[in-house]
């Protein structure tokens, strides 16, 4: 698969990406030991989240539920330790950084923490539409952990849990559609293509404001573990690698083609302008996920597949075999032995098409070092 660079990309040979990792291909084995998570959703699953503090699996899911698993990292074997509702279907949870709470964020309008210890949820907040996206940041110089929240109202909302009102508000420019932070760094994706990065030192104001360099809707976005950049992708099956400061991104950034195939199935592994006799099928990329030891990323899609893939060295380190269904959330446990991903309808070609035969499940796929690690320079 070749990546198609931006002009202020300084790599311009697609065959030093061909070449660079020969056994990247999918055999259609590597998938074969995954584990089920038992008692899954019973409706597409929207959002991942493993804990950071101990090997806990939060999903939010269409039925109006979280679930959270216990995962035994050694045999995957897992078993549900707690539940939640909203009273529509839940876009998105996530966990404090202590381990012990989860937020979340639903169609119902309303954010909603998790007390692991008490078993029980309260409202801690509420827009005047869907809430897309949440995730527990640190702000400022005291790193104060506090409850971000983005809406389809078109605004940001921060919330402390001993106040039914928003500390600080953002208006922004088009409705959230995906939301990531890491370090003092949130990256918010609007739509229109409309992209917000804010300082969580100065977390009231944008700090910057931009669109995003893929021409087609902003899909999903992910910083990297650093806190200096951010990877995010679009419906139209590319993904772009984007830095906060000018200067790195002017050396470093750059764009690729990702979840597209021929119509017989196989991966469209070359650029559009050599298969122009031939029609390629372009997919939403539905998720990216970065591993949190070494910083490579995963890519997920409409198409049913998942990949790995190197940032630095601007190479796909591995391609997995399509799970016959779309793959709609991923997440790696804390130390990136555990990928998990979820196999559900992702409403990507209407409401009419979410047969009632598509799965609604979660697999949890053990990592190997030379699946996701860097591979050395030649």
């Amino acid at each position: 698969m070749s990546f198609s660079l931006n002009p202020s990309s300084t790599l311009n040979s697609a065959s030093t990406l061909n070449s660079a990792n020969s056994t990247s291909a999918a055999t259609g084995q590597e998938l074969a030991n995954d584990v089920l998570v038992a008692n899954g959703p019973e409706d597409s699953i929207s959002d991942l989240s493993f804990s950071p503090q101990q090997e806990l699996l939060a999903v939010a899911s269409w039925d109006s539920k979280v679930r959270i698993y216990e995962v035994d990292p050694n045999s995957g074997q897992n078993q549900g330790k707690a539940l939640f509702e909203h009273e529509g279907p839940v876009f998105s949870a996530r966990w404090s950084s202590d381990g012990t709470k989860v937020c979340s964020g639903a169609a119902d309008k309303q954010v909603k923490l998790f007390d692991l210890a008490s078993q029980q949820a309260q409202q801690i907040g509420v827009h005047d539409a869907p809430v897309r996206a949440v995730r527990f940041v640190q702000c400022g110089p005291t790193n104060t952990e506090v409850v971000v929240s983005g809406s389809w109202d078109k605004t940001l909302k921060y919330w402390d849990t001993r106040s039914p009102q928003p500390i600080s508000t953002i208006n922004l420019p088009e409705r959230v559609y995906c939301m990531d932070s890491a370090q003092k760094l949130l990256v918010v994706g609007c739509a229109d293509r409309h992209v917000a990065a804010i300082d969580l030192n100065n977390p009231q104001q944008i700090a910057k404001s931009s669109q995003s360099t893929l021409k087609y809707q902003t899909r999903c976005v992910a910083c990297y573990p650093q806190g200096n950049g951010y990877a995010i992708a679009s419906i139209e099956g590319r993904c772009a690698i984007q830095y906060i400061d000018e200067a790195e991104q002017q050396k470093s950034g750059f764009s690729f083609r990702c979840h597209r195939k021929f119509p017989n199935g196989q991966p469209a592994t070359t650029s559009a302008r050599t298969v122009s006799n031939q029609e390629v099928q372009v997919y939403p990329v539905n998720s990216i996920s970065f591993h949190p030891i070494y910083g490579t990323f995963a890519t997920a899609g409409s198409d049913g597949t998942f990949c790995f893939w190197d940032k630095d060295a601007r190479q796909r380190l591995k391609n997995f075999p399509n799970v016959d269904s779309p793959i709609t959330a991923t997440a790696f446990n804390r130390n990136g032995t555990i990928f998990a991903y979820a196999r559900s309808y992702d409403w990507s070609q209407g409401h009419q098409n979410n047969r009632p035969d598509l799965p609604n499940e979660i697999k949890l796929h053990a990592t190997k070092d030379d699946e996701i690690k860097q591979k050395k320079r030649r």
